[in-house]
């Protein structure tokens, strides 16, 4: 092996070192970012989480904490978590006609749990699952985007 081709063995070892290194250091979450991020803020440590822009339902599902803003996951897949129904909201526009004929229009049904871990949920649901589900009955909370999907609790299980 001649040391020409030495050389360039040990500078291309000593660069895949370096990038491993990088690729460590400065990860998502590796203690080195959050040391470097801590020590170059300039106020007191904060817990702070992006500003999002939600529309419609969407904005419905956010639960605003008057101390730090806290977003529920809305993935495609169904999330289960044990929780507990504390609140029931509904928004409906009754209309009556002077024939006595009446209807609701637009109606919105969401429930408001609690996490075993206290993280509050508002999740929409149709009438039936809104009337059906007790207060403060803990069970398996199934839902996807927001929206209901089941709640299983002893005795019962609800779908939307």
């Amino acid at each position: 092996m001649t040391p020409q081709l030495k050389n360039l063995l040990i500078i291309l070892g000593a660069i895949a070192v370096v990038l491993i290194l990088v690729i460590l250091m400065f990860s998502g979450n590796s203690r080195f970012r959050k040391l470097m991020s801590a020590f170059l803020e300039d106020g007191p440590s904060q817990n702070r989480q992006p500003v999002r822009a939600h529309s419609g339902a969407a904005q419905r599902s956010v639960l605003q904490q008057p101390e730090e803003e806290e977003f529920q996951k809305s993935t495609s897949e169904p999330i289960v978590v044990m929780a507990t129904l504390i609140r029931k909201s509904d928004d409906r526009l009754r209309i009556i006609e002077s024939t006595g004929q009446e209807r609701i229009v637009d109606p919105y049904y969401e429930l408001i749990f609690v996490t075993r871990k206290g993280r509050k949920l508002k999740i929409e649901c149709s009438a039936q699952a809104y009337d059906r589900i007790p207060f403060n009955q803990q069970g398996s909370l199934t839902y996807k985007r927001n929206t209901l999907v089941k709640f299983k609790f002893y005795g019962d299980m609800i779908y939307n």
